[in-house]
């Protein structure tokens, strides 16, 4: 498809005529800087309108590549500028940067997606994109426009706040070293039972690590912020059902948004980076776990990643208990912990008053069975 899902609630820019070969700019066109001199942004925002009212038609966005292409040699300079303004609606509506390129790569695909990042700020531009992949201008160009209507058709979403940060707890930065490479350690070896306890022992230490920084945060007003987490097709009910499950037992809420490709995960900054590394790691593990041996059905895979993320949730959870029994005196930390808990389900009903649950089920026992040992297959113990 050419465009993502949802309607853009702003009005697209440009939209003008041509009558008899002079061309009736709208009144209320916008302008970018430098460029605007020439006359070639606003030329190429009017192409750009028309292709994005179309809804990205064949015929517009050729239309449109080819006012981009005879841009002459700063034709990247006006995609950049266009692209930039386009970028700043799109941020308005709630969309941040990475936000945007995750959606070009889940509608358009990998090459729409480097163009997009040749658009960006520090981006190679569309003349060194174009080298690199040997293509024409015009090519680009349509890459380019393709790209831009996808922007502008973008929805308005529920905005982010970043998390307002306490003193972080000692150590920490040496924590998180530890637990990447135990998770780098699991996503590498080829014996399941040593991911697994690897695993499970980062899990121990994220969750040792979340106490720490509770007990240090509490009565600090840190308040819990919330991150955007991909996820990719396929079988996007089944992977946001893990990052649900990982989520829960690091103290966290995840709402999946389906239409485009993301969970938001809501928690403290310690815990959502738990989150995103665990989560990212899990995903290799069953990856592997799932493509070892013969290959297998759509129903068996889906159903072998429903039955990995319904285990996982159980085993990550018993070992976050384990943590929290461990040295520490109810009196000193289920209090710490239960306003950290009630802080995020506030921050998660604000960001999303009204949510709807979904279910899955698993159609293939065998695949089922599979998926259960391949989340079980070692105690979950450090």
């Amino acid at each position: 498809m050419r465009g993502g899902s949802g309607a853009y609630d702003g009005s697209p820019a440009g939209g003008g005529v041509w009558r008899r070969g002079v061309r009736v700019l709208p009144p209320c066109l916008p302008r970018a800087g430098a460029f605007a001199e020439n006359g070639r942004v606003e030329e190429f925002e009017v192409a750009y309108g028309r292709a994005l009212a179309a809804r990205g038609a064949a015929a517009e966005v050729d239309a449109a590549a080819s006012v981009l292409a005879a841009g002459g040699e700063g034709w990247g300079g006006v995609a950049r500028a266009v692209a930039g303004r386009v970028v700043r609606e799109c941020e308005a509506r709630g969309w941040g940067v990475a936000d945007v390129l995750r959606m070009v790569e889940r509608e358009l695909g990998p090459r729409h997606g480097r163009v997009a990042e040749a658009l960006g700020d520090g981006g190679e531009g569309l003349d060194g994109f174009a080298a690199r992949e040997r293509l024409d201008r015009f090519s680009v160009a349509g890459l380019a426009v393709e790209v831009l209507c996808l922007y502008g058709r973008l929805p308005r979403i529920t905005p982010l706040l970043p998390p307002r940060h306490a003193a972080p707890a000692p150590g920490g930065s040496k924590v998180l070293g530890r637990i990447r490479a135990l998770l780098a350690k699991a996503e590498s070896t080829g014996f399941p039972e040593e991911a697994e306890a690897l695993s499970a022992k980062a899990q121990h230490l994220m969750a040792r690590h979340s106490i720490d920084e509770a007990l240090v945060e509490a009565g600090s007003g840190a308040a819990p912020g919330a991150r955007r987490i991909g996820v990719d097709r396929p079988y996007e009910g089944a992977k946001a059902l893990l990052l649900d499950a990982v989520a829960a037992a690091n103290r966290c809420q995840a709402v999946w948004s389906a239409d485009f490709g993301f969970s938001t995960v809501v928690g403290h900054d310690t815990d959502l980076d738990a989150v995103e590394l665990l989560f990212t790691s899990l995903l290799v593990q069953a990856d592997r776990a799932l493509h070892r041996g013969a290959s297998r059905s759509r129903d068996f895979r889906e159903s072998f990643l429903i039955a990995y993320a319904s285990r996982i949730r159980e085993r990550l959870t018993t070992a976050t208990a384990e943590e929290a029994a461990a040295g520490r005196t109810a009196a000193d930390l289920l209090p710490v912990l239960a306003s950290r808990d009630l802080a995020v389900e506030s921050e998660t009903r604000r960001l999303f008053p009204s949510t709807t649950t979904s279910r899955l089920k698993g159609r293939d026992l065998e695949g089922w069975q599979h998926g259960h040992s391949a989340a079980d297959s070692a105690t979950f113990r450090p």
